[in-house]
């Protein structure tokens, strides 16, 4: 593997910031971090990778989507400590569908100057229908950090886990009943509410919806014996599914 050099300085967690930035028309692309193996990587392979800070762990660009990173260049600041990457992007480099991560504007530019605020690809095709789920992911990532007074969202993490898992019974209780009931739109409504809670659980743990599309994807095709759980079978006790008696 290709030695990372020793000036650049990275963050107490290993971590450096890098922009992407289009290499022909220098439209600034997207902002994400890199350790060094991440940086080594996009140096033996010319194609960027990063390091995810929710996920805990190296990712390539577009590994999902296809919408990878070719480097062209790679530069760093005066103080050593921030990554500058020029790329060709393919389609697109933010994961709502725009070119760019930088579509909206605070202050600055006239009106209709800069890309507008349309998406260049649709996320529920191009994430296998993930679209909806990720940007609802983000807004309680948002307020997980921010803690917005009003916000329900909020009001849970402040409450802690447990109150979070509680919330997941009572969701799937609501379920459960809706399904027994018959009624379609009733159902629908009620197992939203019920994947809206899962985001949450997910938050609180710190595991991002693409996860579990991945082990969904591992699933496809195969058998219960065809693939394990990280944490290994349940214990077959007393209390297992597998030793409940039939009715009499």
């Amino acid at each position: 593997m290709i030695t990372v050099p020793e000036t650049l300085r990275f963050d107490v967690n290993g971590l450096i910031p890098a922009i992407a930035q289009d290499a022909d028309d220098g439209q600034v692309l997207m902002l994400a971090y890199m350790n060094a193996e991440a940086v080594a990587q996009t140096l033996e392979t010319g194609l960027a990778h990063y390091y995810s800070r929710s996920r805990g762990r190296l990712w390539r660009k577009g590994e999902e989507s296809g919408h990878v990173q070719r480097v062209r260049e790679i530069r760093y600041d005066c103080d050593e400590d921030t990554l500058l990457l020029k790329v060709e992007q393919e389609v697109a480099a933010c994961h709502t569908g725009h070119r760019s991560c930088f579509y909206r504007q605070l202050l600055g530019a006239a009106a209709g100057e800069g890309e507008a605020p349309t998406r260049r690809f649709d996320p529920a095709t191009v994430y296998a229908g993930l679209g909806v789920l990720l940007e609802v992911y983000a807004t309680i990532r948002d307020r997980q950090a921010r803690r917005p007074e009003g916000s329900y969202v909020a009001s849970l993490f402040a409450k802690g886990a447990d109150q979070i898992l509680k919330k997941m019974a009572e969701e799937s209780a609501e379920v459960l009943l809706a399904a027994k009931g018959g009624n379609r739109d009733q159902l629908a409504y009620e197992m939203a509410d019920l994947w809206f809670h899962s985001l949450v659980v997910l938050a609180e743990y710190e595991i991002r919806p693409e996860e579990i599309a991945r082990e969904l994807g591992r699933r496809i095709g195969k058998q219960k014996p065809d693939y394990a759980s990280p944490a290994g079978d349940p214990p077959q006790g007393p209390n297992s599914v597998d030793n409940i008696p039939p009715q009499a």
